[in-house]
């Protein structure tokens, strides 16, 4: 088994929804996207996957969507106040928790056809959350 990983650095504004914490307020992050694909073989280049190719389809994602933005739950009470100064956001149905952007970095890029097996989202240099589409090797 082979493997080849990318990683992407965004940066990007959060809170979280029904949470006691600090994060229940607006906030940013530097944040590191870790994308692993896996194959059990190789191309006839020699190899997974060249890495320009995550690079021109995610990575373009991640900049187009996510770069610079506030990734907030829809329901959020701020979407329409920040809609109407003309922030750009990245909404989402769910609570926009590092796990939950991790597994959105994930679906997006399998919907794209890389064999992704699992996505980490640091949020910090310390703490990351975990994503492996179901059905993936493990990582």
């Amino acid at each position: 088994m082979f493997s080849v990983s990318r990683e992407i650095d965004f940066c990007y504004g959060h809170r979280l929804l029904n949470y006691p914490g600090k994060c229940r307020h607006l906030h940013g992050h530097n944040g590191r996207a870790i994308i692993t694909i896996k194959a059990a073989g190789l191309d006839p280049r020699g190899m997974v996957l060249d890495f320009s190719e995550i690079k021109q389809v995610v990575s373009r994602w991640i900049d187009e969507k996510l770069d610079h933005r506030m990734i907030l739950n829809r329901e959020d009470p701020i979407v329409p106040e920040l809609q109407k100064m003309g922030e750009p956001m990245y909404l989402m149905d769910a609570n926009p928790t590092a796990e939950n952007i991790a597994k959105l970095i994930a679906d997006f890029a399998v919907q794209q056809g890389f064999p992704v097996v699992e996505v980490r989202l640091w949020e910090t240099p310390h703490c990351c959350a975990t994503y492996c589409p179901p059905g993936a090797a493990p990582a």
